[in-house]
Parts: C-alpha cells; structure tokens; sequence
C-alpha cells in the first residue's frame, strides 16, 4: 500500500484544516519546499499536495508553488484544489504535477471530467470523492449533494477511472480514525484504486486501510503533530 504525504496550501504556507474549515487553519510550516524536502528526506516518494487557495477562489493559485516543489524533489506529486477548467488542468500539469485530483467537477460536470479522463489517461486523472454521512460534498465542501459516495464512485469506475481519493470529510484533521467501514464498503462492489484519506491518528489506523484493501493512504494532521514520525510511515 502506498504511503501519500499530505501537504495543503494557504497563502504560501503549509496548513491544515479541521472538517474542511477555512476558520480553523493552522500552519505547520512557513516553507512548503522545505516541509516537502523533509518528506522526501525520510524516503516517502508520493506527495498530496493541495491548493487550499485554489479550492476556495474556484480556480488553480499555487501553481508557482507546485512547480518550485517539483523542481526541487523527486516527489510524485498528485495535485488538486480549484481545477475547474482546461486551462487550469494544464497550468498544473505543465507545472510538474504526475496526476490531478478532481473532485467539483466531477461531482457538478461529469462531461468536463469524462473530456479530461479521455484526453489525459486514467493514470493522470485522479476522481476526488469527498464525502459527508455518505453524501458527495464540492465547492470547497461548502456544498452537499444527494450523491451516493458508493453509487458515485462505482458510476466512474464503470466509465474507466482507475484511481479515486476517498475523504471523510467529517474525519479530516481530525485524528478520530478512518472511515474504514465505508471503504470496505465501495471495495466490496467497485473495482477501482482507492486511496484513503481523513481521520488517520497511528500506525494502527493505516493497518485498518491496509486490511482494508485500499491501494493507498494518505498521512497528514498526525505527522505534524508528532503522533506519527515519517520514519515510521516507511517501515
């Protein structure tokens, strides 16, 4: 199972969040490029990196910061915040991410994201599946639909997506465990890589995901505030 560092972005600093809250940002680093070297350092290969600005203003703003991370590591970077149009999915892209996580457009315009599936392969298009008691939620997670999280995810995997980012929503930052029960769930009748993400608080909790079937996890809240030591992540 693959081991993803998250790295969240606002205003030019590494931050995360509690449920998804602008309000409740806390910033763990004043540099995302040293943040993502020390994550690199320890011998993880694959970074989450989220623009948080991005996500909120409907539109990619941290691309500079993408760019200078993936110039200066080897880090696989999957990238998403605020991919709302092709232009945007480019800029990130030529920018030095290897996949784009895309959640609100998939969840609001299925045939924008079906277009980017087609054009750029199910290697590099990542389906965002972010969720709330079940319910798909976009917008920043400002918005919540009437959209299965199991039904959702299974319509995209029949139409040839292979990797999805499933989060709790409720459980982000929160360090209250995962929502392993819903991903045994999906993976019970879809076939798709699905990365789990939201909750993790141990090394425990990325056994539960690893038993679970998940092709990956990703880390964040519990690293930065020790409860996890990176080390740790690799063995």
């Amino acid at each position: 199972m693959r081991i993803i560092m998250a790295l969240d972005i606002i205003d030019g600093k590494c931050v995360r969040l509690a449920r998804g809250n602008y309000d409740t940002a806390k910033i763990y680093g004043e540099n995302p490029l040293e943040v993502a070297k020390e994550i690199e350092d320890s011998g993880i290969r694959y970074l989450h990196l989220v623009d948080l600005d991005g996500a909120r203003k409907k539109k990619i703003v941290n691309y500079r910061l993408l760019e200078e991370i993936s110039s200066n590591t080897k880090l696989t970077i999957d990238f998403g915040g605020g991919i709302r149009s092709d232009e945007d999915l480019d800029i990130a892209f030529s920018s030095g991410a290897k996949q784009v996580t895309a959640g609100t457009v998939a969840a609001t315009c299925p045939p924008l994201f079906m277009e980017w599936l087609v054009r750029y392969g199910n290697d590099r298009i990542i389906l965002g599946a972010d969720f709330r008691e079940k319910r798909i939620v976009s917008d920043a997670w400002a918005e919540t639909s009437d959209k299965d999280i199991v039904s959702f995810i299974s319509g995209y995997s029949k139409r040839g997506v292979k990797y999805s980012i499933c989060t709790d929503v409720e459980r982000d930052g929160m360090m209250s465990g995962p929502a392993t029960e819903v991903y045994k769930e999906i993976l019970s009748s879809v076939n798709i890589s699905l990365i789990a993400s939201g909750g993790i608080s141990s090394l425990k909790d990325i056994e539960d995901i690893k038993s679970a079937c998940c092709e990956g996890v990703i880390v964040g809240k519990a690293v930065y505030e020790g409860k996890i030591k990176l080390k740790d992540l690799i063995s």
